[in-house]
């Protein structure tokens, strides 16, 4: 009997195990590094090596020799580390090179490994095991790594370990990211070696001052509870800190005033670090002297609303030019040494690469409102800009030497090609994905007044003239884009389309792609915006659609996007018919403080938008089908969230469904929960909207 695509989906991980991924290319431009699985439903991620010269690729570390599966006994802060960058997979899930990209570090299960791409051995390296985070030094003679909460250094022709820096207190670790930093400021790292390898500059995060919450396990009540240091919106933060250590032990403490590290580089030259402060209305670059430790402001950004942090910034080039970015003229632009040298009609994403005196980077157009869904990528260098990826699409890249990797999801193929470019040829690592079966079937318009960015998928089986329920399912929310120009994309929601559903994605105010006064639209208010250009879309597509039966109108999704499902039902019952919800933040107040306080500000200062925006303030509206999912193991957006909701739902007398997934955290990756979780909500869907099941 064939799977079925539940069942499938979760088991390739949506179709993502076994793509190429953790692309590095070496600065001589001969030489690929990646990370791929064997198979499509192989989970357990190896490293692998391409070298140019003749094109053979090569196996050069598979977890299934080295250890069972890679993915046992891990390190409570490997765990959490991999819960902020959401990985799904096993084995080799990082790796990090020397500079020449002649070797390589990673870690097992706790356990340090190198390997060597000149012969393809690798070894495991003694060091007494919960090893996070390896990371060899540019010349590739010394591996640090964290462990204990202590920075190490492993010294690779002498054999000895070395540590620089020890926890002095409880709730203190060197050399690794802060929970914000982490989940909001993509820093997964918290410490940097000195182009000469003499030296590391290292975060030190006190923990201490945060409050500590307790995720217990219900379904094993001799367990003890979780304890997690959550900074929620209004109380304190982790204290960060940094200091530069030199290999010899001296160690100088690097001096800034603002709240928040977002970043830092060290290249050849001074490093830069980049700090924010708590209303996050500026993000300033900041040199540091190693000597000393004192800062000079190089560059700052602000913005009486916010700033965003853009991944790949600053950066220098070889000929020293700073590279940032700057929102003006109604978009996001690449700025070097202060000029601005993208157009307007650019969005840029991020950057990707610096090779020499040329800048990689994605950008997206903003000519029109469907302009975001295709990302491409560009390069600013001494011939000006320069399209790469014109077609459409989503993609990314990597640039080293004048070797480019383009890496390219579109609508009219599955999955992801990944294509290098060297020395005037062409070639493609093989993908071993698995493919969905599944054609999404995708019209991308802009809907409504505002032209938002809306996909409209149909059943396959569906005749012209028959009337459709309608299944809203967007995200809706910032740092996240539905609206894409990826078939991968749409693949849920075209499952959900089969099961009889017309369904309607909408990327509303506050989602990226289409500028900096679209995302900034939602300051002060993360509710009534966002479900305003729900609504608006969906007469909208009604109108361009006459088969869409606005009379059963169904609304999922999961994190920011439950959050907007159980809004729709509890403000808009005339417009919403039931709602599945997972994960929602109910009470603005529960989520932490990087992310709620740029959009609502402190809870203290602002509690009339923490009102504005709850969802337990509306429990008394509820009169539509409402299911609340929530995994009872989240440590970001924690069940207390869907608990308190609940809570308020039987006070008001308001009938509701929960589903508590026992032992879930965030993500879903486990093969018959994420199977069955889609089962449920469309029999939930089909009962409350009264639909009849599809044909078979």
């Amino acid at each position: 009997m064939t799977d079925s695509f539940p069942r499938r989906q979760a088991r390739t991980r949506r179709f993502t195990l076994g793509a190429p991924r953790g692309v590095t290319v070496s600065p001589d431009g001969d030489r690929v590094v990646f990370l791929r699985s064997r198979g499509g439903t192989d989970p357990v991620t190896c490293l692998w090596a391409l070298d140019l010269a003749g094109g053979e690729e090569r196996l050069v570390a598979d977890p299934h020799v080295l250890e069972r599966d890679g993915a046992h006994d891990l390190p409570p802060e490997e765990r959490a580390r991999r819960e902020r960058s959401r990985e799904q997979a096993g084995g080799v899930v990082a790796y990090a090179t020397d500079r020449p990209v002649t070797m390589a570090a990673f870690a097992l299960s706790g356990q340090l490994y190198v390997t060597a791409f000149a012969t393809g051995l690798t070894r495991p390296v003694p060091t007494g095991g919960g090893v996070i985070d390896p990371r060899p030094d540019p010349h590739g003679r010394r591996v640090a790594f964290v462990s204990g909460g202590a920075l190490h250094v492993h010294d690779m022709r002498t054999g000895t370990t070395a540590t620089l820096a020890e926890p002095d207190g409880d709730g203190v670790t060197y050399g690794l990211a802060d929970f914000v930093a982490a989940e909001e400021m993509d820093r997964m790292r918290g410490y940097w070696w000195s182009p000469e390898g003499d030296a590391l500059l290292v975060a030190r995060v006190d923990d201490t001052p945060v409050q500590r919450w307790h995720i217990a396990d219900p379904a094993n009540p001799d367990r003890a509870p979780a304890v997690v240091a959550y900074p929620a919106a209004g109380t304190p933060n982790a204290r960060v800190s940094a200091e530069v250590i030199t290999l010899d032990g001296d160690r100088t403490p690097v001096t800034w005033d603002e709240e928040y590290l977002a970043q830092v580089v060290w290249d050849a030259h001074d490093p830069l670090i980049v700090v924010q402060p708590r209303d996050q209305t500026a993000l300033r670059t900041l040199r540091v002297d190693p000597a000393t430790g004192v800062t000079t402001l190089v560059h700052e950004q602000t913005d009486p609303v916010w700033v965003d942090i853009v991944p790949g910034v600053p950066g220098r080039t070889a000929s020293g030019a700073l590279v940032t970015v700057a929102d003006a003229d109604g978009a996001r632009r690449l700025v070097l040494d202060g000029e601005p040298v993208s157009p307007p009609s650019l969005q840029v994403r991020d950057v990707l690469d610096i090779d020499g005196d040329t800048v990689l980077f994605r950008a997206s157009s903003t000519a029109t409102s469907l302009g975001g869904a295709s990302i491409g990528l560009w390069t600013w260098g001494q011939d000006g800009l320069t399209s790469v990826t014109p077609d459409p699409g989503v993609h990314s890249g990597r640039l080293a030497a004048g070797t480019l990797v383009i890496t390219r999801q579109d609508l009219d193929s599955d999955g992801t090609t990944t294509t290098v470019l060297h020395d005037g040829g062409e070639l493609t690592i093989a993908s071993f994905a698995d493919l969905p079966g599944l054609l999404p079937r995708v019209t991308l318009l802009g809907a409504g007044g505002r032209d938002l960015p809306t996909a409209v998928l149909l059943p396959s089986w569906h005749e012209p003239g028959t009337p459709l329920p309608v299944l809203m399912d967007p995200y809706g929310g910032p740092h996240a884009q539905r609206v894409v120009a990826a078939r991968g994309a749409h693949l849920t929601s075209q499952w959900f389309a089969e099961q009889g559903f017309a369904v309607v994605v909408v990327d509303g105010r506050g989602t990226p792609g289409r500028g900096p006064v679209f995302e900034r639209a939602v300051h002060g208010d993360l509710a009534a915006p966002v479900l305003e250009d729900q609504v608006d879309a969906l007469h909208a597509v009604a109108d361009r659609f006459p088969d869409l039966d606005l009379t059963r109108v169904g609304i999922r999704g999961w994190s920011f996007g439950g959050y907007l499902a159980a809004l729709a039902v509890l403000r808009r019952p005339d417009v919403f018919h039931a709602a599945v919800a997972g994960a929602p933040v109910t009470d603005w107040a529960l989520y932490d403080t990087h992310y709620t306080e740029r959009y609502l500000g402190r809870p203290d200062r602002h509690p009339q938008a923490y009102a504005r925006c709850s969802l337990v303030e509306d429990a008394t509206k509820l009169s539509r089908p409402l299911l609340l999912v929530h995994g009872l193991a989240d440590d970001n957006v924690v069940a207390a969230h869907t608990l308190r909701l609940s809570s308020a739902l039987l006070a008001a007398g308001r009938s509701h469904s929960v589903l508590p997934l026992s032992g879930v955290t965030h993500m879903t990756p486990q093969e018959v929960v994420a199977e069955n979780l889609l089962l449920l909500q469309v029999q939930f869907l089909h009962d409350a909207l009264g639909v009849a099941a599809p044909p078979a």
